[in-house]
């Protein structure tokens, strides 16, 4: 009975120690020290953009702001593309350089032109020969800026400031000298960009040039259809005369009765011109000098009074100052 009841006991501690075991009595050993952590894989996610290269869309849109001078430079660039066009100078007589309002347009008129060009005639015929090599010039080096018809509206003087000068017309009341002067030297003695020409053309093409831009502001040859711009149209150019005169007398700088005295002068000074051509061509004085010669002819000749001319004189130079007269 005895030895029953000590198998029983052996077999409940033996019992009691597998149960203690197998409830957590030991821990699964560590991994060994040189096995390498394995490595996770990243959760996938949206793979990244490529690199976007710059595009006109991406660029500033606001333009930079234009230099002070890109006008200008935009029309000398066309006018050299086009054959050196002549330049700006819409206000004054003879392309760029040769006129401009106010104290430019006097100090140009005023100029006196220098003694190797004074007294210089044109040797040359504006016969069917010179008109045509003129014609074939002015094309390639003046229309772009001085229009088809030389009235100041060429593609390329829509850039400048002043405008080219409608040298058509003005060059009817300029002299031989005067225009080839200025032709020849260009406008850098007035600070303006007019290009010189004695390097560019013969003293034979520059009288050619002469030649036809004075026929086409006489009507005797029609302008070749090149780049653009109307011709000369003495009505056009006496309505312009009377707007002028219109806005002096609206804004106060002359009287009405002033304008018609004006008027009067201005129109006997037109056919005073037209009926002494030739003198006036060979006239050696500057546009200020030859427009008193006249008016002192036309006072001797009883065409006028003294007191009409100094008014006229006096009446011109107000509207010049004035920016009025172009």
């Amino acid at each position: 009975m005895k030895s029953r009841k000590t198998m029983l006991l052996i077999f409940l501690l033996m019992a009691f120690a597998y149960l203690a075991v197998g409830c957590g009595g030991s821990e699964t050993p560590p991994p060994p020290t040189n096995t390498p952590e394995p490595t996770v894989a990243p959760t996938p996610t949206t793979p990244p953009q490529p690199a976007v290269e710059p595009t006109e869309a991406a660029m500033p849109t606001t333009p930079p702001q234009a230099d002070a001078n890109t006008g200008q430079q935009h029309g000398q660039e066309h006018g050299q593309g086009h054959g050196q066009g002549h330049g700006q100078g819409q206000q004054g007589n003879m392309g760029q350089g040769m006129g401009g309002p106010g104290e430019g347009m006097r100090e140009r008129h005023q100029a006196p032109i220098p003694a190797e060009y004074q007294g210089l005639t044109n040797p040359v015929p504006a016969d069917e020969a010179s008109l045509a090599r003129g014609e074939q010039i002015y094309a390639e080096q003046c229309a772009t800026c001085h229009g088809d018809g030389g009235m100041g509206d060429g593609p390329a003087g829509e850039a400048l400031d002043p405008a080219p000068a409608p040298i058509a017309h003005s060059s009817q009341m300029l002299s031989d000298s005067y225009l080839f002067w200025r032709i020849n030297e260009g406008g850098a003695q007035f600070g303006t960009a007019m290009l010189p020409y004695k390097d560019t053309l013969s003293e034979q093409e520059i009288w050619d040039v002469i030649n036809y831009i004075r026929a086409l502001g006489a009507g005797d040859v029609q302008p070749r259809q090149n780049v653009g711009g109307q011709a000369m149209d003495p009505a056009a150019e006496a309505q312009k005369h009377a707007e002028m005169l219109a806005t002096g007398v609206e804004q106060g700088i002359i009287t009405q009765e002033e304008a018609d005295i004006f008027t009067e002068v201005h129109d006997k000074l037109n056919q005073y011109k037209e009926t002494h051509m030739d003198e006036i061509r060979s006239f050696m004085g500057n546009p200020e000098e030859m427009q008193q010669y006249m008016l002192d002819a036309m006072v001797k000749a009883g065409e006028i009074t003294q007191e009409q001319a100094d008014a006229f004189v006096d009446i011109h130079d107000r509207l010049v100052e004035a920016g009025i007269m172009q």
